[in-house]
């Protein structure tokens, strides 16, 4: 499978990761986003088209053995609770291996997570986390695959959240 057809970009001359969706022009931001092999937070962030809004999109890599992602922009990450309903598995291990870079963790400016409801108190808690652990705010919550208005919130939240910060 090539670069392309993974999903995955390779790094550019300066180091940063190219975006799996980019912005026509000059972007307002970006959303970093992580998704299993289920797709579930693929098929939402592709729904809500943020790259007609100027915002890049990248997607955080499923394998190991694929290119690291490097990040040089302001961003969202959006990412998926693992764990069952265990909090301390609530963290996909490739997020955390893209937050210990302290490059990439130098320009996140926000979190949004989905979850099962089942997990009970552990809904979402990889957002509770990341927001905790990196003194952002945690943005917004989402079930699963997420509804139409979880999409629109999403996509016009972000929007408003990115203009705010110019």
């Amino acid at each position: 499978m090539s670069q392309t057809e993974s999903g995955i970009a390779a790094g550019s001359a300066s180091g940063a990761s190219q975006p799996e969706f980019a912005a026509p022009g000059k972007a307002i931001g970006a959303l970093v986003y992580f998704s299993s092999a289920s797709e579930n937070t693929a098929r939402f962030v592709a729904g809500c088209r943020l790259q007609d809004e100027g915002i890049n999109v990248y997607r955080i890599p499923l394998r190991a053995a694929d290119p690291a992602l490097n990040v040089h922009e302001p961003y969202v990450i959006m990412v998926p609770t693992y764990g069952g309903g265990v909090v301390k598995k609530a963290v996909p291990i490739q997020v955390k291996r893209f937050l210990n870079d302290p490059d990439n963790r130098a320009w996140i400016r926000g979190v949004i997570a989905s979850g099962n409801t089942n997990f009970g108190e552990a809904y979402c808690a990889a957002g509770d986390i990341i927001a905790a652990k990196c003194h952002v705010p945690y943005l917004y919550r989402y079930e699963l695959m997420g509804t139409p208005e979880d999409t629109a919130a999403v996509r016009n939240g972000l929007v408003h959240f990115f203009a705010q910060q110019q």
